[in-house]
């Protein structure tokens, strides 16, 4: 057991294996092993971390508890957990959850020298540790890349969570499937799981470091053609409360995403995964923006508003073409990906 390592710490050169999970264990007959790490980032989670780590299912074998800055006996909690997996202290200094999730999966790049899963489960009980097996399934069998859990499908539905969130998580969804590329039902659940093959390639000097880090993820994730899954887990919700203040978030993460979607666009035109959606996906955006901003118009918009078609529906067409071919550019770069990724491997 590594205590009170401040990140970045260099880690011990052996890395320690405890449990390395057998394919076998969840009806996959690849062959191989796969270790898996969870990442649980903590901040003032005195009441709930020290049952979030005795909690772990047996399969995890290392354990990164992320105390960002915690000013409660967050730290007296985690010293007093009994645990059976390896359990490696980072501590930060307030620097936000998503710099937090950046440290854990970074120490467990460092800890780890074969394939492995890494999970974010959060420090406030929220995720059920009984779900941690169907995250981590359709990484081990080849299927995705990331998986997101998604509270909306599990058969328990979300009865539990607070009306606000469900219709800000719903708001949230809209925006993060047009800034993504494809559909995607929860993103703000922060339950998921990622292949170290995507750890290993990620750009970390951009990577989101506050709320809505799981939504910039998942925008990064479509540029670089790794595939997402979402499956079913469960919503917990208990006496814990939350840090967000709702109008600077909804302005700086619907900023973000829409900066960073414009900048995915535009980065397959230089890009080896080029292709005639991206083009027809980029024009359909230019020509929506052409209708929207002022003293700019073309020959077509000007025809279609003297005939009483308003510029905002010009806008909100041709954004909907733009998306149309965005998801088809979308599943291509998947699949160039995968292509690629094959030949290199022959």
């Amino acid at each position: 057991m590594q205590r009170g390592a401040e990140f970045p710490h260099p880690l011990p050169s052996t890395p320690s294996k405890g449990h390395v999970l057998d394919l076998r264990e969840i009806g996959n007959p690849m062959e191989g092993e796969w270790s898996v790490g969870v990442v649980v980032p903590a901040r003032n989670e005195a009441q709930f971390i020290r049952k979030v780590l005795e909690t772990m299912p047996e399969v995890v074998d290392c354990i990164v508890v992320v105390n960002d800055g915690s000013t409660d006996a967050t730290l007296e909690e985690i010293q007093a957990a009994e645990i059976e997996a390896e359990l490696i202290e980072v501590n930060l200094d307030g620097q936000g959850v998503g710099a937090a999730i950046d440290a854990g999966h970074q120490t467990l790049i460092k800890h780890f020298d074969g394939p492995f899963v890494s999970v974010v489960m959060a420090g406030d009980g929220q995720m059920d540790p009984g779900d941690l097996d169907d995250l981590i399934a359709p990484i081990i069998d080849g299927r995705a890349d990331h998986i997101k859990g998604n509270r909306f499908i599990h058969s328990a539905g979300t009865k539990n969570m607070p009306l606000q969130r469900k219709l800000a998580s719903k708001i949230l969804s809209f925006a993060t499937t047009l800034a993504t590329g494809q559909a995607v039902a929860d993103p703000q659940c922060g339950y998921t799981a990622t292949s170290s093959e995507v750890l290993h390639q990620w750009n970390w000097e951009r990577s989101w470091k506050g709320y809505g880090y799981p939504n910039y993820w998942l925008i990064e994730l479509a540029k670089g053609g790794w595939r997402m899954l979402e499956v079913p887990v469960k919503s917990i919700y208990g006496s814990e409360t939350s840090g967000i203040k709702r109008l600077k978030f909804f302005l700086s993460v619907g900023s973000m995403m829409a900066i960073e979607h414009h900048r995915r666009n535009f980065s397959w035109l230089f890009s080896r995964f080029i292709t005639p959606h991206t083009l027809f996906a980029l024009i359909a955006y230019a020509i929506g923006w052409i209708a929207l901003l002022p003293n700019i118009s073309t020959d077509i918009e000007r025809e279609l508003v003297l005939r009483g078609c308003p510029p905002l529906v010009l806008t909100v067409a041709a954004w909907s073409v733009a998306h149309f071919f965005d998801r088809a550019a979308n599943s291509t770069v998947q699949e160039l990906r995968l292509n690629a990724k094959a030949r290199q491997e022959t």
